[in-house]
């Protein structure tokens, strides 16, 4: 069986390029490799420039999976992500092909590297605290979740009411802190390379802010408008990712376009730092610096070395 790879780290590191030129690396030696995609954004069809999907062309000939999967309306959530991405894995593993997880999807890459079992659902419970939500606010929610799971909370985006909810779910079925059933990084669900991408805050916060301004420069606001009529503003999830809930509030009239920018940089940053948090808690983790003039050798070096392992 071949092993598996991660590429892992904030937004805007280069993993997408990583992980292609591991793949071609592989085949130079007389492997396969593919990649599986594991930034829960870019499971959406019509989401493109805001996720900075890469096209068609620009993979190298590199086989994709788990791009495109979803439809907009599509709830993604990590616990039905953990048994596709799985099987995927082992499917590529069958074949001889090593499979490379790429993204920066925190919680969506846990479930598939370690060892770990989500909490049931309760459809009576989760639609009495979404209507809670409409009703007063993630904030009021957030609040409630502090006093119940602080742990949990400390470990949430107060903004993020789909988080929240879901949180509040858990505990609510449970009766137990949702940061009890977060994975332990210690036990993984197989061996794992996990290859780690970051550089200097300050670098990256410009780099993310040069990002945002080129989504508005390649199209996000047509690409938002776009898929309004396909429910976008109706999408759990994909309503909230960073960039299309700016170019929605544009196209209503509730930002300028240099304040979508600025709202989109701040964000993907805080986003970025947030990442950085979750993933410092991996001890696997092999990090290196995108700035290095040296990086590809280095990582290469360092696939090749567990490869032969």
């Amino acid at each position: 069986m071949t092993k598996l790879i991660a590429v892992v780290g904030p937004t805007g590191t280069g993993k997408s390029d990583t992980g292609i030129s591991i793949a071609k690396h592989i085949e130079s030696l007389g492997g396969r490799a593919e990649v599986i995609n594991s930034d829960s954004m870019q499971f959406y069809r019509g989401m493109d420039i805001g996720t900075a999907k890469l096209p068609l062309n620009e993979r190298q000939g590199v086989p994709h999976h788990l791009l495109d999967w979803l439809n907009i309306t599509d709830e993604s959530t990590a616990a039905e992500y953990q048994p596709v991405a799985r099987a995927k894995i082992l499917e590529l593993q069958t074949e001889g092909i090593t499979p490379i997880l790429v993204g920066g999807s925190m919680l969506y890459i846990a479930s598939v590297l370690n060892e770990f079992g989500f909490a049931a659902r309760d459809e009576t419970i989760r639609a009495e605290l979404e209507a809670e939500l409409v009703r007063i606010g993630e904030s009021e929610l957030y609040r409630r979740l502090q006093a119940l799971a602080p742990d949990t909370a400390s470990r949430i985006d107060p903004k993020n009411g789909r988080r929240i909810v879901r949180a509040l779910e858990v505990v609510t079925i449970t009766g137990e802190d949702f940061a009890a059933k977060l994975p332990d990084l210690n036990e993984s669900w197989q061996p794992v390379l996990e290859i780690g991408l970051n550089s200097d805050r300050a670098h990256l916060v410009n780099r993310l802010e040069r990002r945002a301004a080129l989504m508005w420069e390649k199209g996000i606001l047509a690409e938002a408008e776009s898929l309004i009529p396909l429910g976008v503003r109706e999408g759990k999830t994909s309503s909230h990712a960073i960039g299309y809930s700016q170019a929605l509030a544009q196209l209503d009239g509730e930002l300028s376009e240099g304040q979508a920018i600025e709202e989109t940089a701040r964000l993907t940053a805080r986003y970025a730092r947030r990442q950085m948090s979750w993933f410092r808690r991996d001890p696997r983790i092999n990090w290196f610096d995108y700035q290095d003039e040296n990086l590809s050798t280095n990582i290469l070096t360092t696939v090749d070395t567990y490869m032969n392992e």
